[in-house]
């Protein structure tokens, strides 16, 4: 559809993904969501309309290349890329398997990186294009049991905000959201659960904290503020690198104090 601005948003099946998907969809932009099984959403079947699904599993290069170069074919031109996909591993670092913290970083992380990198050619030679990364509250501050999680998404930050610098001159903006506690999946079956039946010296303190942590998820606001944060973003044509859709409170106490009292506080909060 000529004239039409084009995103391409990952991990598009649930949560912030769909969410943004819809949000842009609605504002009359041509939709490329990607997802790593898109027969199984009727939502995104249509295939000739102006909102399509891909196949992209940000964890294999090759459906990567795939989908960027379909969307491409089917919309003509990607305006705005965000980066979405990811889930949250949780639990004492200890009893992580190496299996699951690799997929932690290569889902969070490298996955990232891997979709960026792939459509950056195509911005480079438009000369425009906007970056729309996905972090969280957790890539600037920390809670327990979230030790691996917190690592994927302030590489996330630091990657974004280097990313700026190589950029610009090329006409790219790089944009990151950092949404607090949002109510989606990523408290339930998008969330991966570190266990080991052989070591019980952390039970007690699992079983006092992570409900603590699932409950400020089932309170929090839907993915619909993060959606209209990720548009702003994208639409405010400015060079603003940070966005809080929520949170925001959170993080001027963890700037305000000392490294001691923050952690005082969240130790209350959570009985830790």
């Amino acid at each position: 559809m000529p004239g039409k601005k084009t995103a391409f948003i990952t991990g598009a099946s649930a949560g912030i993904g769909r969410a943004t998907a819809l949000y842009f969809a609605a504002q009359g932009w041509q939709v490329a969501a990607t997802m790593r099984a898109p027969e199984k959403d009727a939502d995104f079947a249509a295939a000739d309309g102006p909102m399509r699904a891909f196949r992209l599993d940000v964890t294999d290069p090759r459906s990567i290349g795939r989908a960027v170069e379909e969307a491409i074919r089917a919309f003509g031109q990607i305006d705005v890329l965000v980066n979405n996909a990811g889930y949250g591993l949780v639990g004492p670092f200890e009893a992580m398997e190496e299996a699951q913290i690799r997929r932690q970083l290569e889902t969070n992380v490298i996955g990232l990186m891997n979709v960026t990198r792939a459509l950056l050619p195509h911005f480079r030679a438009n000369r425009a294009g906007t970056i729309v990364n996905v972090a969280s509250v957790g890539g600037r501050l920390t809670f327990p049991l979230y030790s691996v999680y917190h690592a994927t998404k302030w590489a996330v930050e630091g990657f974004s905000e280097a990313l700026t610098y190589e950029l610009a001159e090329h006409g790219i903006r790089v944009k990151i959201i950092e949404p607090g506690a949002i109510k989606t999946e990523f408290y339930g079956r998008s969330q991966d659960t570190a266990t080991n039946p052989g070591l019980a010296a952390y039970d007690a303190f699992v079983a006092r904290v992570l409900p603590r942590m699932r409950r400020v998820g089932e309170t929090a606001p839907g993915p619909e503020i993060v959606a209209e944060s990720i548009w702003k973003a994208a639409t405010d044509g400015t060079d603003r690198l940070r966005y809080k859709p929520n949170g925001a409170p959170l993080m001027a106490m963890r700037r305000l104090l000392p490294d001691r009292a923050y952690r005082a506080v969240v130790g209350r909060m959570l009985r830790v």
